[in-house]
């Protein structure tokens, strides 16, 4: 469900796009150090986005090395990374786990069984270090799990549980700041679930499995409607992030927030219009 809160690359500066991915590449290089192979493989844009968010917000030392690595053993690459980075790789252990224990309450294929099992250890490793978090990240999926279940149509009410969700995860600190990062989150997490429900739509309807927008689909003005809710959620996180002291990065967060975000729903939209 997660990969859309990504920058527009021809719309960042040289200079921006490097520091982008020299967050990227550290936290690749942080999740590798504290969770091995399995641990890489869980590297999302989201959570770099999360990590360049509260560094721009919180003052932490941030490490500047430029590496060689297996992805790139031809040339050294910028790696950035602090103890948000830390934060974001303990928070994707938690969220991997439930990733593939939703998909074997949905499916039950073995890949998701053996999933499960992988992360298993992970994901108590890093709930050891946020008890909090995890139980409220998990309440939130128990309660949306529930919800497709019942093959709920009001999209509203399911976009609630992921926004819940999001809204624990960008809480990195109790402080004059968590009501906005809250907020932020919560909108954010409710736009990350209508746009991943209307990029899998097709194959849901090709496979017989839920989505809440299959419900919707012979609208008329279907897309018209899901993108008039994609930018209330955008506009409510835009809001938010406008409340936070942003000052370092505000660039590339900005690229995100107001292009990037859009990429997968433009691909989508244009599709549509090539078939019609």
């Amino acid at each position: 469900m997660f990969g859309y809160v990504q920058p527009r690359k021809p719309e960042l500066k040289i200079k921006d796009y490097e520091v982008y991915r020299g967050f990227y590449c550290g936290l690749c290089y942080v999740l590798r150090k504290k969770y091995g192979f399995l641990g890489q493989m869980t590297l999302t844009y989201d959570m770099t986005f999360l990590v360049i968010l509260l560094s721009s917000v919180y003052s932490a030392p941030l490490e500047r090395k430029r590496m060689r690595c297996a992805a790139h053993p031809g040339k050294k690459h910028l790696r950035l990374y602090n103890e948000m980075t830390d934060y974001a790789a303990h928070m994707n252990m938690i969220l991997s786990y439930y990733h593939w224990k939703d998909d074997w309450e949905d499916e039950a294929s073995g890949r998701a069984w053996l999933g499960m099992g992988l992360y298993l250890g992970k994901k108590n490793r890093a709930a050891g270090k946020y008890q909090e978090r995890e139980e409220g990240m998990a309440s939130a999926l128990e309660r949306l799990t529930e919800l497709e279940r019942l093959e709920e149509s009001d999209i509203f009410r399911l976009a609630d549980c992921f926004g819940d969700l999001m809204k624990v995860l960008f809480c990195y600190k109790n402080d004059a700041l968590t009501d906005y990062f809250a907020e932020m989150g919560y909108h954010l997490g409710r736009f990350i679930y209508v746009m991943d429900a209307i990029d899998d739509l097709e194959e849901d309807e090709r496979k017989g499995r839920f989505n809440p927008l299959l419900h919707h689909r012979e609208r008329p003005d279907f897309m018209e409607w899901v993108s008039e809710i994609l930018l209330d959620e955008m506009s409510a996180a835009g809001a938010a992030y406008q409340k936070l002291p942003c000052v370092e990065y505000s660039d590339i967060l900005g690229n995100i927030l107001y292009a990037g975000v859009w990429n997968k729903f433009d691909e989508i939209a244009q599709g549509q219009e090539k078939e019609e």
